[in-house]
């Protein structure tokens, strides 16, 4: 199971934003059982991802792709154009073919189907949030 870096102090702080209010609780209320995490909010649309990223700057963002106001991909641009700097991984449903490449062509660091175990989603974020914190916030683009 990835670990946080040695030398980090502090929990991985992440922004679940998911239109679906018992998905979105559901998966807090696993990640919070890790001291490793610290889920700072809950976005119910793209419009209030980009605001909660920039006022919590958590170090990840779990996003879903269909949400209402904004999608996950343009949720995820707006985030990059703002110059936020964090960890943006896009979780979906679907079975889009192209995705993948939309996700990354938004600034996203990953696309994940939703089907993944809550213990699988915790491990992919926590590697990302370890890398990012090892080589700097660009890794996984």
């Amino acid at each position: 199971m990835p670990s946080v870096p040695p030398n980090a102090t502090r929990a991985v702080r992440v922004l679940i934003a998911d239109d679906h209010r018992l998905f979105a609780e559901s998966l807090m209320a696993v990640l919070s059982q890790d001291e490793r995490v610290d889920v700072v909010g809950i976005a119910e649309d793209g419009k209030e991802a980009v605001d909660l990223a920039a006022e919590l700057r958590p170090d990840v963002i779990l996003m879903d792709l269909k949400m209402p106001v904004l999608d996950g991909f343009e949720a995820t641009r707006r985030i990059r154009e703002a110059g936020l700097d964090m960890q943006i991984l896009i979780l979906t449903g679907t079975d889009e073919p192209i995705g993948s490449e939309r996700a990354s062509a938004a600034g996203a660091n990953g696309y994940l189907r939703k089907e993944r175990s809550v213990d699988e989603l915790k491990d992919v974020f926590l590697e990302v949030a370890s890398l990012a914190a090892v080589l700097g916030s660009s890794t996984s683009r």
